[in-house]
């Protein structure tokens, strides 16, 4: 039994996870290039291992001749006869070839092919296994600096903060320990290179399911996400189990299951609401938290026109129309938000009357108390962006 090497492989394959089948057949090929470097063709060599004792044997099939002409191919007769009386002219006859004959270079060369297969099979199962990890949360440590970029270690494998994934403001030590979103893991000559990001809506999602039990196990489904990294974020969440709230499921007890997503975004603020499959029910819980008079939705065109009190105008726009903005990339609607004067003065609100009677009494005759006035308000309105598939 080869000792030494079987154990060798034992250790490559428990710290570099590289099958030992792998590492074998790297050897046999490491054999057989140092033959043909030894004895300028190796056609006819045979290597044969036995995986469980990694004992090894080298062997040039030769073919028995009346007249040799090319040594390394044929063997004579009169020598065929002296290894075993049996053979004939025409047999095969296995030749043992001493590795320890090899000269150095040979040697070398056989080394190399052997380092060669196992960085190769590193690579390899480095990249599949942060392949699998694609489109999910890692933690990392930063390293240093790449000019506006971070290096990232994630373990076995460095990756990639660039510039345009970077929240803006944040600002990183190296050793800080951060959560992270694999974006793209391309494979290259020099092992895999993975880019991640801060700013993806993915990763806020991601955050949730670890946090968050219900959203783990499929209970609570989040809907619909819409991010302005490192400002505010909006979820839309659903229950398939009429038991369990699904906005209180995600912010827990005391808040203590956002609060705990809220700190690792570094204080981004983040509005649950509910999910429904009617778009003006919808909209109206994406503007929280504005109160709604009315909402005239069009599922066709996906447009809708909002309806808000005055005095919620600001509140339902935010600061430059950021609410208005995340509520319309949430529910993939282009939202049209007027005040109750505008849309008196333009008829819109006079289907509508009944029923905002009902929910806030008679408009002329309601004055909010100034707590309500929670964001200053804006002089003017911006239209959303348009809502990205």
């Amino acid at each position: 039994m080869n000792t030494e090497l079987l154990e060798a492989l034992e250790i490559l394959e428990k710290e570099k996870s590289i099958s030992k089948d792998t590492l074998l057949e790297a050897i046999e090929q490491s054999l057989i290039q140092a033959c043909k470097n030894h004895f300028g063709k190796a056609d006819n060599v045979k290597v044969n291992i036995n995986p469980e004792t990694c004992d090894f044997g080298v062997y040039a099939e030769k073919t028995v001749v009346e007249e040799v002409e090319d040594p390394i191919l044929e063997i004579s007769l009169a020598n065929a006869k002296m290894i075993d009386s049996k053979y004939e002219v025409g047999d095969i006859v296995n030749i043992e070839i001493k590795s320890k004959e090899f000269g150095r270079i040979a040697t070398q060369n056989a080394k190399n092919v052997i380092l060669q297969k196992i960085r190769e099979e590193e690579r390899k199962v480095i990249y599949n296994q942060y392949y699998g990890k694609e489109k999910d949360v890692v933690t990392g440590i930063v390293q240093r600096n790449l000019g506006k970029n971070y290096s990232i270690n994630l373990g076995k494998a460095d990756a990639i903060l660039t510039e345009n994934e970077q929240v803006k403001g944040e600002v990183f030590r190296p050793t800080e320990r951060i959560k992270l979103y694999i974006l793209e893991v391309k494979d290259t000559p020099k092992g895999p290179k993975i880019l991640v990001s801060r700013t993806h809506p993915e990763l806020v999602k991601r955050l949730f399911e670890s946090e968050v039990t219900e959203v783990k196990d499929g209970t609570v489904e989040i809907k619909s996400i819409a991010r302005e990294a490192g400002s505010r974020t909006k979820i839309a969440v659903w229950s398939n189990d009429p038991d369990v709230d699904p906005v209180g499921a995600c912010v827990g007890m005391n808040g203590a299951r956002v609060n705990a997503i809220v700190e690792e975004l570094r204080g981004e603020k983040i509005d649950i609401i509910n999910w429904s499959d009617n778009p003006a029910i919808l909209i109206e819980n994406a503007l929280s938290p504005a109160k709604v008079i009315s909402v005239m939705a069009d599922p066709d065109e996906k447009t809708a026109q909002v309806v808000v009190p005055d005095y919620q105008l600001s509140l339902a726009i935010g600061k430059e129309g950021q609410n208005a903005r995340l509520a319309a990339r949430l529910t993939g609607f282009k939202i049209d938000i007027k005040s109750e004067t505008q849309a008196r003065e333009a008829g819109d609100l006079d289907y509508y009357e009944e029923e905002y009677e009902e929910d806030y009494g008679d408009g002329e005759e309601y004055y909010p108390d100034e707590n309500e006035y929670t964001e200053e308000a804006e002089p003017y309105y911006e239209e959303p962006e348009d809502v990205e598939e």
